[in-house]
């Protein structure tokens, strides 16, 4: 037999058993021209405090592309008027569809009764949209519960906000 033809045939079959080989300590599956392959998850997470507040981000990778998020937390108050959190965000996502950034800030308030909140957000190359929410839960007397919330979500540009509304009246007999 031809020692080059002996040589490639050896080539072919190494190079089969790589291929299908699957190493038993990686963790995530990712599709591979038809085949899995499984790789390390490669997102970096920090926090780190700073300014009395808690700066954050995450740098990673799916399948849809390259994310990058990062924000700043901070508690304004936190007494007997209830608990006040802010938050400014952004994210970055590139991808083989297109990019897109947007970015934002929220703010929380909360008490031992009811909660609310205020999201501001943009993208930018699109449009500005914000959401406001609120609910609450309040005794009537020792077996009457009255709970009621709401939602307003506005994306600036459009006519009209989309608006949601729930109460309901409970009595334990």
């Amino acid at each position: 037999m031809n020692s080059k033809l002996l040589f490639f045939i050896a080539t072919v079959l190494v190079c089969v058993n790589a291929e299908v080989y699957r190493s038993p300590d990686y963790e995530e599956e990712y599709p591979i021209r038809g085949l899995f392959s499984k790789r390390h998850p490669r997102d970096v997470t920090w926090d780190t405090k700073m300014g009395g507040g808690k700066v954050f981000g995450t740098l990673g990778q799916n399948d849809d592309g390259l994310f990058g998020k990062a924000g700043y937390n901070r508690e304004i108050f936190n007494d007997d008027r209830g608990q006040l959190t802010g938050q400014a965000y952004g994210t970055r996502v590139l991808g083989p569809g297109g990019d897109s950034t947007n970015y934002g800030g929220r703010l929380d308030w909360a008490n031992k009764n009811a909660q609310a909140a205020i999201d501001i957000n943009r993208q930018i190359g699109g449009r500005s949209g914000m959401t406001a929410s609120g609910s609450g839960v309040w005794d009537l007397d020792k077996n009457t519960h009255i709970s009621a919330g709401g939602m307003v979500s506005k994306e600036f540009g459009h006519r009209r906000p989309d608006v949601g509304l729930q109460a309901e009246i409970r009595h334990e007999w």
